[in-house]
């Protein structure tokens, strides 16, 4: 077993940004060592080996990912400067990833060429390739995906776009024995989890969940992204994210046809940065059918709050890589995905998970 666990990232944005500082930080310090899956004892944060960035913002490309990670439109928090990690960021081609509001903080320059996105992950003997995406890019999701599959990596998919629900890219995945993992990464502590929990709590105490709704809003990137209109009128967090977030939250409920549910990115709020903020109400009844009602407030630095479930991600891909494990890694897609092929209660999912870790379940 490798010692090592080689990383290319699609994507060197806030995500990027945090899991690079925070990978780095471990390292040096691993007494101070938070936030991952104790255990997932097979590989530390240490063996994570970032080896590749793969972006379209001209302050990024050509640099290390030690230094990119920190270029603008880039805003989450700096809380510790990685050494340089002799991880170039090249050009990816630039498909869909831009077709909204943030190519206007997004520099392109048309004179860098892309380079063979194949060919690079492969000559950086990448296990992992991790999608870190603009929200909406279905395109470009599925060209990197079949990309890191064709250069022998595993992929792990954070977007809400199609990767483990991708008939063509499964089969191929299982074809060439790699793993795939996704779609769209579950928080450690955000507003999704928060919302999932608070929702499984009323079943579990015999009580009925009427109606809730979810409200979203930052500073980022993405949230600049997924608040474009589109042709039709509707936001870009209609393509996918409403959806994925709407199904994590309700998809376990016995009475899930009927609850009135809205979760919705409400606002991009530039001064914010990387922080997010929620809102969440729960209404239901409770004996006798008296009313019972739940405000909620949270926010968090939105890139941390990824990175560390993506980290293990890593870590998990590894470990099917290790075993000649290819396809879908359901246990694991069903604890750390919100749209994962099989919605799973968290404790069930978990329990799956650890199973797998143990070698007594293949997935």
């Amino acid at each position: 077993m490798a010692n090592k666990i080689n990383v290319a990232i699609v994507g060197v944005g806030d995500v990027a940004s945090a899991l690079v500082q925070g990978c780095a930080n471990y390292k040096k310090n691993p007494e101070k060592t938070i936030g991952i899956l104790p255990e997932i004892i097979h590989y530390s944060i240490s063996d994570i080996n970032f080896v590749l960035g793969i972006d379209v913002n001209l302050n990024k490309v050509g640099k290390d990912l030690s230094e990119a990670i920190f270029a603008e439109p880039n805003c989450n928090m700096k809380l510790f400067e990685p050494n340089y990690l002799n991880a170039p960021v090249i050009k990816g081609p630039v498909m869909d990833g831009l077709d909204s509001n943030i190519k206007a903080i997004i520099p392109v320059d048309n004179n860098q060429n892309p380079t063979d996105v194949v060919n690079e992950i492969k000559n950086r003997n990448t296990d992992v390739t991790v999608i870190l995406l603009p929200t909406g890019s279905h395109e470009a999701v599925k060209f990197y995906a079949m990309s890191a599959l064709e250069a022998g990596s595993c992929v792990v998919n954070g977007m809400p776009s199609h990767v483990v629900k991708d008939p063509e890219i499964v089969k191929k995945a299982e074809e060439n024995n790699l793993s795939l993992m996704g779609d769209d990464v579950k928080s450690q502590i955000g507003a999704t989890i928060i919302h999932r929990a608070l929702t499984s709590l009323f079943p579990m105490r015999g009580a009925i969940l009427d109606k809730t709704i979810q409200l979203d809003w930052g500073g980022s990137s993405d949230f600049c992204n997924l608040l474009t209109p589109m042709q039709n009128g509707l936001l870009r967090y209609e393509e996918g994210k409403r959806q994925s977030k709407t199904e994590a939250v309700i998809a376990n409920l016995p009475n899930k046809d009927t609850i009135d549910c809205q979760i919705s990115a409400v606002d991009y709020i530039p001064f914010l940065k990387n922080q997010k903020e929620a809102y969440m109400r729960l209404e239901g009844r409770v004996f006798g059918g008296a009313p019972v009602r739940v405000d909620i407030t949270m926010f968090v630095e939105d890139g941390n709050n990824s990175a560390g479930i993506i980290a293990d991600c890593i870590r998990v891909s590894k470990i099917a890589k290790d075993r000649n494990i290819g396809g879908i890694l359901q246990s694991a897609c069903s604890f750390f995905a919100k749209h994962p092929p099989e919605q799973l209660d968290d404790y069930i999912a978990k329990k799956r998970l650890l199973e797998f870790l143990e070698n007594k379940r293949e997935r």
